[in-house]
């Protein structure tokens, strides 16, 4: 069996869920700052971006991060140009932790229009992909927010999602879509019943055996998202914890079966720079078995 048919079979059967590791650029310093590491240590975006790799590679070396619990970890391009231990970011995490490596494609949102934000335009993206097969990624992830029930600002963010996924499938990667509803929206239900739509309506335009997974904000009916979760284009359905706590993203996640997490926030809760090793095993180990539970529904 190839890597890539071992890492599919991974994903789709094995127990587990995707570790979200790809804060960047905007978003760094806050996690950072989350990790106890204050703005004063680091001068300039590299010195930062060393911080960040030094606190995922605490992280993702952790005797409790691995591939028993853990089917993927997504990682920003910084991440995976750098590497662990001797070995390029991606073959650590897959030859070491068996635990199957995507990345982050996208370079942020667009101004909000119509309730939505779609994303920013990639003129890189087709190097990028390139980029990535070399270094042995399995698949994408790319995201877009729907802050309102518009029907037009939903499909343009799913059209958009689709339109650059076929290019990421076209590349020989599996793309992880992402359209966020934002967990603050007045109109979430509402915004779910359309986005499930619209949804559908692009995985019944895709070819056999064009793989995609989707990235959904946890909803408000339980189960409302399996008519994705059993459509033959899914490779897999993550949830993303979309700023719950933990415990509620847990909660909401036990309730939708087949959904697996994918948590950034929520997993590298609790974490710190000035923990002993010991205790930062343990608090992660605890984190990350709360979550695999609840992705076992």
């Amino acid at each position: 069996m190839t890597n890539s048919n071992q890492q599919i079979d991974k994903i789709r059967n094995q127990p587990g869920f995707i570790a979200a590791l790809d804060q960047s650029g905007g978003s760094t310093p806050k996690a950072l700052a989350n990790y106890g590491v204050s703005a004063d240590a680091y001068a300039n975006d590299e010195e930062m971006f060393q911080q960040v790799h030094n606190m995922r590679t605490r992280i993702v070396t952790s005797p409790s991060f691995s591939g028993a619990r853990i089917m993927g970890a997504i990682l920003f391009e910084n991440t995976m140009d750098r590497e662990i231990e001797g070995r390029s970011s991606a073959d650590y995490l897959w030859e070491v932790k068996q635990v199957v490596p995507f990345l982050k494609v996208d370079k942020g949102l667009a101004d909000e229009s119509n309730g939505a934000q779609i994303m920013k335009d990639m003129p890189d993206l087709d190097n990028l992909l390139a980029r990535a097969k070399e270094k042995r990624i399995f698949g994408t992830k790319m995201r877009s927010v729907i802050k309102l029930a518009n029907a037009e600002g939903v499909n343009a963010v799913v059209d958009q999602q689709f339109d650059i996924g076929r290019r990421i499938v076209a590349a020989g990667l599996v793309p992880i879509i992402e359209p966020e509803i934002d967990i603050n929206s007045p109109q979430k239900a509402e915004a779910e019943a359309l986005l499930l739509k619209a949804l559908l309506g692009q995985l019944n335009q895709l070819g056999e055996g064009q793989l995609v997974m989707l990235k959904l904000t946890l909803p408000e009916t339980e189960n409302f998202y399996q008519p994705c979760i059993d459509h033959p284009n899914i490779l897999k359905v993550v949830a993303l914890s979309g700023g719950y706590s933990r415990q509620e993203a847990n909660r909401r996640l036990n309730q939708n079966n087949g959904m697996v997490a994918s948590f950034s926030r929520a997993l590298s809760e609790g974490l710190s720079a000035q923990q002993s090793e010991e205790e930062f095993d343990s608090t992660l180990d605890d984190s990350i078995e709360s979550i695999f539970q609840a992705s076992k529904t």
